[in-house]
């Protein structure tokens, strides 16, 4: 990786001396500290006329503020603080975006059910990866790469097939919004439970919080 946690410190209180942004010092943070892939992404406005517009310039972008930008590169796992840097330098204000079934897929659920879920898991004692929480009130579980095509049969097997649940899945081909950044413009992404270096690289497995995302699902929506 590219920095330890102490360098991260020094970063922070670097970033307000030489006015770095706090995307480049979040991006550095991902790609350095937890091993993540990142790629810029558009952010959304509103415009005069009230409607949405995208900051790829697309007058019929079909999700403004919610993609990778198409001409921007992304940066691998182990990047630098430079690196991140000057990779936001060339796309000033880009959203920080975190490609979904490289080292994680996720679980979506509403985020009242999620916090629920939160506080049953760890009750239990049971191994949890980072949690994001959206603007629009859903929560986000990264889990083990695999369980957005394993989701359907991992339901089958626990009885839960039949049930209409607010649950599903990101994997291959996904993005996320991370933090610090805002979601189509409605406003800022945020953490349940952050990163570590313990669950960054690896997330739980689906099946281990699958049971309880489900039950507290179908639970929220009796």
């Amino acid at each position: 990786m590219g920095f330890t946690i102490g360098g991260i410190r020094d970063i922070r209180s670097g970033s307000r001396r030489r006015a770095r942004s706090t995307e480049s010092t979040a991006v550095a943070e991902y790609t350095g500290l937890w091993g993540w892939d990142v790629v810029p992404g558009a952010r959304a406005a509103r415009a005069g006329s009230g409607r949405t517009v995208c900051s790829c310039g697309a007058d019929d972008c079909p999700s403004p503020g919610d993609h990778p930008l198409p001409f921007a590169d992304g940066l691998k796992a182990g990047a630098t603080l430079e690196e991140a840097v000057a990779a936001w330098a060339r796309t000033p204000g880009a959203a920080v975006l975190l490609p979904v079934g490289r080292t994680f897929d996720v679980l979506e659920v509403p985020e009242a059910a999620g916090r629920s879920a939160l506080v049953r898991l760890e009750r239990m004692g049971l191994p949890l990866g980072p949690v994001a929480a959206t603007p629009t009130g859903r929560a986000l579980f990264f889990v083990a790469p695999g369980a957005a095509t394993g989701l359907p049969g991992l339901l089958y097997r626990m009885g839960w097939d039949d049930a209409a649940l607010d649950l599903c899945s990101r994997g291959p081909g996904d993005h996320v919004t991370a933090p610090p950044s805002d979601l189509g413009g409605l406003g800022p992404m945020r953490w349940l439970r952050p990163p570590t270096l313990d669950t960054a690289g690896q997330p739980p497995q689906a099946r281990l919080l699958l049971g309880t995302l489900a039950y507290v699902c179908h639970r929220s929506a009796a």
